[in-house]
């Protein structure tokens, strides 16, 4: 059973109390439907009887959320994180995650930022108090041998 977010169109939400990254990604046109990066791709699309949190509209993809719910009523303790921005929306997710006590993976190479530098403050700075950080292919070989 696989479990996801729908997080590719959740910051073109607009609330009134948004955040200065928020207003940056409406401005750029970030994840707007309709553009490349702004709709889940076709391999990703959930299956039918897969579970689908419901989007947010901030960083994390527990806050406001049914995430934490979903993952408890399906038993799940351990999560594999991938995706955009890894020193905002990935980090707050694996963080809040952290304090909801789940044993977090973020992969690396699957993982982009809109800098190098910050990419490297994530994945080298942050990302290590909170996670496991792994390659694509220490995460494939993993759930492999299970």
């Amino acid at each position: 059973m696989h479990c996801i977010t729908d997080t590719a169109r959740a910051t073109t939400r607009r609330g009134s109390t948004s955040r200065p990254f928020q207003k940056a990604a409406w401005q750029r046109k970030t994840f707007e439907y309709g553009t490349w990066g702004g709709e889940i791709r076709s391999e990703f699309e959930p299956r039918p009887g897969e579970i689908v949190a419901t989007e947010h509209w901030c960083s994390s993809g527990f806050a406001n959320t049914d995430l934490d719910l979903q993952l408890k009523k399906h038993g799940i303790h351990q999560i594999i994180v991938i995706g955009l921005i890894a020193h905002t929306c990935i980090e707050a997710t694996v963080r809040f995650a952290a304090e909801l006590g789940y044993d977090a993976t973020m992969v690396k190479d699957a993982t982009a930022d809109y800098s190098d530098n910050e990419m490297r403050a994530a994945l080298d700075i942050n990302m290590p108090n909170y996670a496991s950080v792994v390659t694509t292919k220490e995460v494939v070989d993993a759930i492999s041998s299970l």
